[in-house]
């Protein structure tokens, strides 16, 4: 069975489940970088091929959507992933709700434009290694790679 969700839905559960410890701040950094994606996906062939699995999504939400759950970009929609497990009544899923609600309306600041890539500071992926970081918020670092 297939469960249907808006993009809105699907951008908050990855933002809950990929931001699990971090602050408000982060969350919107992730949002907003996720947004990029998007808006990069959807100009360039060579974007939505590396961020959105080849989709060819009609406007921004339906990229997004996209984006969020290609292979290999967010782990929490593999079929084991945390964006399936969480309570629908979760305080933290609900500030994610209303961040990505605010970054699908276009009114959310971004910490770090042109951002594409991130991690949490407590950690150190082999790709980070040597390179500076355009941006920390909310116990994240964004980095500006190119697509």
């Amino acid at each position: 069975m297939t469960i249907q969700m808006t993009p809105e839905e699907i951008l908050a559960r990855t933002l809950h489940a990929e931001t699990a410890g971090c602050g408000a701040r982060g969350v919107e950094a992730l949002a907003a970088l996720v947004l990029h994606r998007a808006r990069l996906a959807l100009g360039c062939e060579v974007a939505a091929t590396r961020f959105a699995h080849g989709a060819a999504a009609a406007g921004l939400g339906a990229m997004v959507a996209a984006v969020c759950r290609a292979p290999f970009q967010f782990g929490c929609w593999r079929q084991d992933g945390r964006a399936w497990d969480m309570p629908a009544d979760s305080p933290a899923l609900a500030m994610c709700r209303r961040v990505a609600a605010r970054a699908l309306a276009g009114a959310l600041p971004n910490p770090a434009p042109g951002a594409t890539h991130w991690h949490a500071l407590s950690v150190l992926p082999g790709w980070a290694v040597g390179r500076v970081p355009v941006a920390e918020a909310g116990g994240l670092a964004l980095y500006r790679l190119a697509a």
